[in-house]
């Protein structure tokens, strides 16, 4: 298993750290998008996913993977950019699909104080999208991204 070498785990820990800061960064742009801008939550959610994947490129070529150079950054970036849009595709509809029940349930069982249940139910079903798409991205960026780094 991949996790099983040192490296690996470090290699693991740092994308999820990278990870955190693209969903600060996710988090951040969506929550702006759709209470200032008030754009729809799910086009937010793709807008905010961009930002995050650029954020998220950056950091781990350059910390997570830095001696992933065999590659020109231009097909990294590609291939990197092509996981994401997959990720996308997983992201979207998990949300779509989440965000109408997390509403629900939010309104149910939460007193609306500071927080809207629609934000909540908003933000509850795009960390969960979040961590699913986490998994698929690194498994897949580690294998082809960034599978000319030795093990």
């Amino acid at each position: 298993m991949i996790l099983a070498n040192a490296k690996e785990r470090a290699r693991f820990f740092r994308f999820a750290i990278v990870g955190t800061i693209g969903a600060v960064i996710d988090f951040g742009v969506f929550n702006l998008l759709t209470v200032v801008v008030r754009i729809p939550a799910v086009f937010s959610s793709m807008f905010s996913f961009v930002a995050a994947v650029i954020s998220n490129f950056l950091w781990n070529r350059y910390w997570t993977y830095p001696d992933s150079r065999a590659k020109p950054m231009s097909q990294q970036l590609v291939q990197f950019f092509i996981v994401s849009v997959i990720g996308l595709g997983i992201r979207t509809p998990l949300f779509a699909w989440l965000e109408k029940i997390l509403i629900d349930i939010s309104a149910n069982l939460l007193p609306n104080f500071f927080l809207s249940p629609t934000m909540i139910g908003h933000n509850l079903a795009l960390a969960i999208a979040i961590l699913v798409v986490l998994i698929w991205n690194f498994i897949a960026n580690r294998y082809w991204t960034y599978n000319d780094v030795k093990v």
